[in-house]
């Protein structure tokens, strides 16, 4: 009875066949598809969704777990950084596999497996076209910000004038009660005030 020996054989040594899935896991998260044979293609799976499960776990033993399968040391930080976003919402099921026809030569059934990505990552929050109606409202706000603001600023100069001090107020009410009233017209006198003054000089007397 073959209990416990789950896995393909593929014609090849224990040893042979490990060092080809190690390679091409490796090449697997670090291209994130490759292209290989049906058969290869099911066995990589698993090695795959075991080293993706041990980057979920993300502790130091799981990183060197990882590291004594995967063959380069960024493809291991690659895939501890990038677990969280890519496959923190999925329980299982992280990769996809693509039949792709037969290979020429050998007739071998060909496919493509590559990763599955979770909906939470592939939604973006796209900003709707905004209708002219709206761009006109903005730009109308936006004219009329920096007209608030020299009323703003018109209103605290008032104030500040209005707010000084009490003494200055008296001087200048002092100063304009003490001051000579000056006549309306500060220019030259115009020819009728000049007609107007020799008619009453010329009037005759009584």
């Amino acid at each position: 009875m073959r209990h416990r020996k789950a896995g393909l054989k593929l014609n090849r040594t224990s040893s042979h066949r490990n060092a080809m899935f190690r390679n091409m896991v490796t090449s697997l998260f670090k291209y994130e598809r490759i292209r290989t044979t049906d058969t290869k293609a099911k066995g990589l799976r698993l090695w795959a969704d075991h080293l993706i499960t041990l980057a979920k776990r993300g502790d130091l033993h799981a990183r060197r777990q990882a590291l004594s399968i995967i063959r380069e040391k960024d493809v291991v930080h690659k895939l501890f950084s990038e677990v969280s976003e890519r496959f923190g919402a999925m329980l299982g099921g992280y990769t996809r596999i693509v039949k792709l026809g037969r290979r020429p030569g050998d007739a071998a059934l060909v496919s493509m497996i590559e990763f599955v990505t979770s909906e939470k990552s592939k939604k973006k929050k796209t900003k709707a076209p905004k209708s002219p109606a709206v761009k006109k409202k903005q730009v109308a706000v936006e004219k009329a910000k920096p007209e608030k603001k020299e009323e703003k600023l018109i209103e605290k100069i008032a104030e500040e004038k209005s707010a000084g001090p009490e003494e200055d107020i008296d001087k200048k009410a002092d100063e304009m009660e003490a001051a000579p009233e000056s006549p309306e017209s500060e220019g030259p006198p115009s020819e009728k005030d000049k007609a107007e003054d020799d008619m009453e000089n010329t009037e005759p007397e009584k």
